[in-house]
């Protein structure tokens, strides 16, 4: 299936919308460049831009889209909701802050950034999603960083009546950090997942593992990590502000890693290079 994937390949969300197969990340990218890197990501043919509001350049991605020429429908948009607004007013405020902050009439997706402020919070957080989805200013929510605990009891809500579905789960998901049980959980239940940090930050970029299986088929370190992701079903977000690595991030559905490769660099590992919220107890 993945083999026949290409930069324009689309997944099916339970909402009926799709989202892109591939998606240019803007973690950690400073305000100021984050417009130019942008631009440069949906002229070599990204047309998914994951954001967030604790990134702090949600304005320049808008912009950056505005200014590409392209149709905004053709531009999958992405914010999330961060730990400082859950609950469902803060959650409300959030969301109408980030439509004004990037200039936009909706998002294509609004996350849950990550599962902090406990239970009431985190389900007024979902019925501020829940309303936006109503009201258009989301065309597709979801959550992120959430463990099984806070899965089950989020759906234990909707199927209650709370309203809604998971359309995407985020997650820091690269050969070194196992999340296979929440990948299971999520993709039995045909919500789609997306790998953010899928290059581990360059931290593993000298494992041995990843030029033994870049050297059989001409690729960089980085783009062996993001064929694997998008062959684990995943809906990779690489990151990177070099022209040409943003090219080399997009040139990976000419080649197709071998089962082989895939267990070689199933390593068993969990070792986040961000933060964790999935093992929080509350």
């Amino acid at each position: 299936m993945t083999a026949k994937l290409t930069l324009q390949s689309k997944y099916k969300l339970l909402s009926g919308h799709e989202i892109p197969v591939l998606g240019y990340g803007v973690y950690m990218i400073p305000s100021s460049g984050t417009e130019k890197a942008t631009a440069e990501a949906l002229n070599v043919g990204f047309r998914h831009v994951d954001s967030a509001i604790m990134y702090r350049n949600e304005k320049p991605c808008g912009k950056a889209i505005q200014n590409s020429k392209l149709d905004r429908s053709q531009v999958f948009f992405t914010t999330k909701i961060p730990p400082e607004s859950m609950g469902y007013e803060s959650a409300k405020r959030a969301i109408n802050s980030s439509l004004r902050e990037a200039a936009q009439d909706y998002f294509d997706l609004i996350l849950i950034h990550a599962p902090y402020g406990g239970k009431k919070a985190r389900l007024g957080s979902w019925d501020a999603l829940v309303e936006a989805q109503l009201q258009g200013k989301a065309k597709a929510i979801g959550i992120s960083n959430y463990g099984i605990h806070h899965l089950e009891e989020l759906e234990a809500y909707i199927q209650g009546g709370g309203g809604g579905q998971i359309d995407v789960g985020q997650y820091e998901l690269h050969p070194w950090l196992d999340h296979s049980d929440i990948v299971d959980w999520l993709q039995s239940r045909k919500v789609v997942v997306e790998a953010y940090s899928p290059l581990a930050h360059g931290t593993r970029f000298n494992e041995p593992v990843l030029a033994s299986i870049g050297k059989q088929y001409g690729k960089t370190p980085a783009q062996v990590l993001i064929r694997w992701s998008l062959q684990m079903g995943f809906v990779p977000l690489p990151k990177s502000t070099t022209p040409q690595r943003i090219r080399e991030n997009a040139d990976v559905f000419d080649f197709e890693l071998t089962a082989e490769d895939m267990t070689l660099l199933d390593t068993g590992e969990y070792e986040p290079t961000d933060w964790d919220p999935t093992v929080d107890e509350d």
